[in-house]
């Protein structure tokens, strides 16, 4: 097991989120693809945004559903700052995840996070459990209580 897949696996368990982790042998680079393999609705599907503040530096993770898009211009505002693309560089530094499978949970540090209301619709959702190739389940309302997300209108 991966570091990365113990680390999503040991935040869940402090957390006290009861969760399935799966792997996918085909991968799960899209939401879509998440939600074929995962046998749920695209919106089901926790995609971590994950964008650069262009004045602090740091990396804002964006807790969105999987059939949404995320509007640079409302999240920037929601940031209260601008945003630009974050590096793979950058994401791996600030969130311990390589792009593609960064979870919202068992960063390496903490980030500013915020969330996606459509996410709160649905009993479960599933994430990035911190490899390309692993997703995990969660109620909603306990995997943004785990990541701190706060709720906001970016989409």
């Amino acid at each position: 097991m991966s570091k990365s897949l113990k680390r999503v696996r040991a935040a869940l368990e402090t957390a006290g989120i009861d969760s399935e982790i799966r792997e996918m042998s085909e991968g799960t680079r899209t939401a879509a693809d998440a939600a074929r393999a995962v046998g749920c609705a695209i919106d089901q599907i926790a995609k971590s945004i994950i964008f650069r503040g262009t004045q602090s530096g740091h990396v804002v993770l964006f807790l969105t559903a999987g059939g949404h898009q995320v509007d640079t211009d409302k999240a920037s505002d929601l940031a209260g700052e601008a945003l630009g693309k974050a590096d793979a560089a950058l994401v791996r530094a600030e969130t311990g995840f390589a792009i593609g499978g960064v979870s919202p949970v068992g960063l390496i540090s903490p980030v500013r996070a915020f969330f996606d209301p459509r996410l709160l619709e649905f009993d479960t959702v599933w994430a990035a459990a911190g490899t390309p190739r692993h997703v995990f389940s969660a109620a909603p309302r306990a995997l943004i209580s785990a990541c701190g997300a706060l709720p906001g209108s970016f989409t």
